[in-house]
């Protein structure tokens, strides 16, 4: 089981269950309608509201038409800014990561009595990611791999004037994001499948192997290269950022600029992004999927019926069966992406290139990813924090309570289901009519007139169709033990 099953399932054992539990809930909820109409409604919902783009926005905005403020403007703005607290909130996360790394490898191994699973599979990896979607890149003014490198480059420039640390190799462009494509899918590996995923020592240990990768990259290629490039969640939460409504800007002389703009702007691409960009952003649509899906009575049907006719050892089949999953999912839905992108130019009657429009549409996806992943691990997350707050005192697991929080008590109904479920729709049909409006203006953009937008939109929007309908399935379904 991983770490983040691990603790959810403890901490929703310690309270009441009945006989079902609807994905992601500590309790059942039962829906006032069948599902079906639930999952019609939303699907709906939908496809109106790509009749409606049609009917009453006939061009696309502007690069620049959009509202925007410099927040450095502000009192508050500059302080953010202020080098001192970047320099601050730097050294903190540096902090964390040793804190966390240590508390892996010398605290107790148990991943209820240490800090390092539940800090690295919720507050990590489920928070950046919420932080990145909603607020802002807050990971690359805080990525500690990146600050300690460049604490070792300053230093190394005192001691050796005009001499560069990292080897300057040029970095070849046919490699593209290819680097962190292949670290994201076995990162969604780990997560989902490695059976140490909640020993903190075993996550300790590929802590520091990823550090190292990351700074061998940087060393070889230089920081920025590697950090565009090869730092895998660099690319992750800066997609998600692109969501965000702040942006960074380079002032020049006078520093950088932190601009408020409306959500979603920053995903409307002028440019085709490369082919690793479209299956990274794939990926992570295929791995929020699959992990709901690992959940489901579906799949537990499907490893039980395989599982023991295809070796004598159910649990190595089960983790084969798995890793199939978390290899394939990406791959199929590159396939039905590319598929639904040839569709798209056919009905369209355009000349385009298949990766062209590939790269031009794949960042209005990108809302789908973060309204999945709001749906499928809120419950989790206000569950996982609350327990973080006794880890605190007692970090390594030694009995400590340096905070007086040992004892702390945790609320599991803090959001019951029948909310989070309401969440999730809202989330949901939210982020795919985020997707349908950013896809209209790239299609408004793109094509020569009016009439050849419209129909060229009309496998996306069933595509997306399916899709809401899909997820809604999904997070409706009883959770199961299956890992």
């Amino acid at each position: 089981m991983n770490g983040r099953a691990a603790i959810g399932v403890t901490i929703c054992s310690l309270a009441a269950a009945g006989d079902a539990h609807a994905h992601g809930f500590g309790a059942r909820y039962d829906l006032p309608i069948p599902l079906p109409l639930y999952l019609g409604g939303a699907g709906l919902t939908v496809a109106v509201s790509f009749v409606m783009l049609a009917a009453f926005m006939r061009s696309a905005p502007g690069s620049n038409a959009y509202w925007h403020f410099d927040v450095t403007r502000t009192f508050f703005g500059r302080l953010l800014a202020a080098p001192g607290f970047l320099l601050a909130c730097r050294a903190l996360a540096v902090a964390l990561f040793l804190l966390v790394v240590a508390a892996g490898l010398f605290g107790v191994q148990s991943p209820l009595k240490n800090v390092a699973p539940v800090m690295v599979w919720a507050i990590w990896w489920v928070g950046m990611a919420y932080i990145s979607a909603l607020l802002g890149d807050l990971w690359a003014l805080v990525n500690p791999l990146d600050t300690l490198f460049a604490w070792a480059e300053a230093l190394h420039a005192r001691i050796r004037p005009g001499r560069n640390l990292a080897s300057g190799v040029h970095y070849p462009g046919a490699l593209g994001a290819w680097p962190a494509v292949v670290l994201f899918v076995v990162f969604v590996w780990m997560e989902l499948v490695w059976d140490h995923s909640d020993t903190p020592a075993y996550l300790a240990a590929a802590m520091l192997a990823y550090a190292a990768l990351t700074w061998l990259g940087m060393l070889v290629f230089g920081r920025a290269q590697w950090l565009s490039r090869g730092e895998v969640f660099a690319l992750v939460f800066g997609l998600l950022a692109r969501f965000a409504p702040t942006e960074v800007r380079d002032a020049g002389a006078d520093g950088r600029r932190v601009w408020l703009r409306p959500y979603g702007v920053g995903l409307l691409a002028s440019e085709p992004v490369p082919p690793s960009i479209v299956v990274l952003v794939l990926a992570m649509l295929a791995a929020v999927c699959f992990d709901g899906f690992m959940e489901t009575p579906l799949w537990a049907r499907l490893l039980e019926r395989h599982a023991p006719e295809l070796s004598g050892n159910a649990d190595a089949t089960r983790t084969w069966i798995s890793t199939g999953g978390v290899i394939g999912t990406p791959l199929l839905f590159v396939a039905v992406y590319l598929l639904f992108c040839r569709l798209s130019i056919g009905c369209g009657g355009a000349r385009a290139s298949l990766m062209r429009v590939a790269g031009l549409y794949v960042l209005t996806l990108v809302p789908i990813a973060i309204a999945y992943h709001l749906a499928h691990y809120l419950s989790f997350l206000t569950m996982a924090w609350q327990y973080l707050i006794p880890l605190a005192s007692d970090p390594f697991g030694f009995g400590w309570d340096l905070f007086g929080t040992k004892s702390h008590f945790i609320r599991i109904g803090l959001i019951d289901a029948r909310a989070v479920w309401y969440i999730a729709i809202g989330a949901i049909v939210s982020g795919h009519i985020a997707a349908v409006y950013l896809a209209h203006c790239v299609a408004l953009r793109s094509n020569p007139d009016l009439r050849t937008a419209l129909r060229s939109q009309w496998p996306m929007v069933a595509l997306m169709v399916c899709y809401t309908m899909t997820s809604l399935w999904i997070i409706a379904q009883p959770i199961v033990a299956t890992r």
